[in-house]
């Protein structure tokens, strides 16, 4: 008897230290968004566990952020976010010392962060891209005719092309402060105005065309758009790849293209960043310097067809991937492209307020 406890105090001893010494990281990112092969690696190579949630929207990580205890050691918002939860302490610095392959990442791309993050001591680039529209070709040049532009907001802002198309379905972001920008574009005014004046036309503009619309939503139009239930959707530049590349596998006839309007687009970047809070900062670290291996970054820029912020990984990338400018743009259209600041509270409840009307009709 007194070996069987003391064999089971051995063994429950074992189970303790070995729980002990398990080492996690809590990660919170965007839905469809990594390769999932790529955290099967890191959790083979460094022994640590990641547990991975996902979310479809900046606000819900902002609400959980702000509140604090998130759980979360690693989130990845896109760059006003980054820049007003910075504002608020919710982040941490990051340890560069642990971080060697920051070497990697594309000196262009993280001067632009630097807009969010001055001196980029918070957060490091894991995907940017552009907001513009997805366009199922053949539906929509059936309706407006085979010479019609594809590539202007003209097709969702313009109320009697919009009108026309909304047969066979619009989808939107449901996202103002990604959808602002650009209709500020459409509009001639600066596409970072913080001024009532200006954000109220950009309010009334999509105002004027909600009817048109068939849902606002921030992922689903991509199997809209795969399938062909719909013709039209403004969103994210790797969403519309994707549903291009699903309606290829799909072998279903439907012809998927994104264009970056010739008015302008939103430029935008979601980046690592380790909440305050977070309680496995060391395994953050590890996770982000995994990321940025070349091949890594690459691996996933493969996976979700965005383009990632690692200069160094473009050699790793499918060409068909590499060589698409709705992806990668050329430097002409990278002209035409710009950021946007984070609202202050007066201009953020004025967006808040512009974007109930608009969705709600009231």
């Amino acid at each position: 008897m007194i070996r069987l406890l003391a064999s089971v105090a051995l063994g429950l001893g074992l189970v303790t230290a070995a729980t002990a010494q398990e080492r996690v990281v809590n990660v919170y990112n965007w839905s469809d968004y990594v390769d999932p092969k790529a955290l099967d690696e890191f959790t083979k190579e460094t022994g640590i566990k990641v547990v991975y949630d996902t979310y479809d929207n900046n606000e819900i990580v902002e609400t959980k952020l702000l509140a604090g205890k998130s759980g979360y050691d690693i989130v990845v918002p896109s760059g006003p976010f980054v820049q007003r939860l910075i504002g608020a302490k919710v982040f941490q610095k990051l340890d560069k010392s642990k971080l060697p392959n920051l070497s990697n990442q594309w000196p262009e791309i993280t001067k632009h962060l630097s807009v969010f993050d001055p001196g980029n001591e918070y957060a490091v680039n894991y995907m940017w891209g552009t907001t513009g529209i997805g366009v199922n070709v053949k539906k929509v040049k059936e309706i407006l005719g085979p010479d019609a532009p594809l590539n202007t907001w003209d097709l969702v802002m313009k109320p009697e092309i919009a009108s026309k198309l909304k047969a066979c379905g619009i989808y939107m972001l449901d996202s103002p402060e990604d959808l602002f920008p650009g209709v500020l574009a459409y509009l001639g005014l600066n596409p970072d105005s913080k001024r009532n004046e200006d954000l109220t036309k950009a309010g009334d503009a999509l105002f004027r065309i909600r009817g048109n619309i068939q849902k606002f939503h921030s992922s689903e139009y991509i199997n809209a758009l795969a399938n062909g239930d719909i013709c039209v959707a403004v969103g994210y530049s790797g969403d519309m790849i994707q549903a291009k590349s699903r309606a290829e596998e799909a072998k279903n006839g439907v012809e998927i293209a994104y264009v970056i309007p010739r008015e302008g687009a939103l430029m935008w970047f979601d980046s690592f960043v380790i909440p305050a809070d977070a309680k496995n900062v060391a395994e953050a670290h590890e996770f982000i310097n995994f990321m940025l291996r070349p091949e890594i970054a690459a691996m996933n820029t493969n996976y979700v067809s965005y383009a990632s912020g690692n200069l160094a990984a473009k050699q790793h990338v499918e060409p068909e991937i590499l060589n698409d400018p709705g992806i990668y743009p050329d430097a002409a259209t990278m002209e035409r492209l710009f950021t946007n600041t984070a609202y202050d509270e007066r201009s953020q409840r004025t967006v808040t307020r512009l974007w109930t009307r608009v969705k709600t009709g009231r």
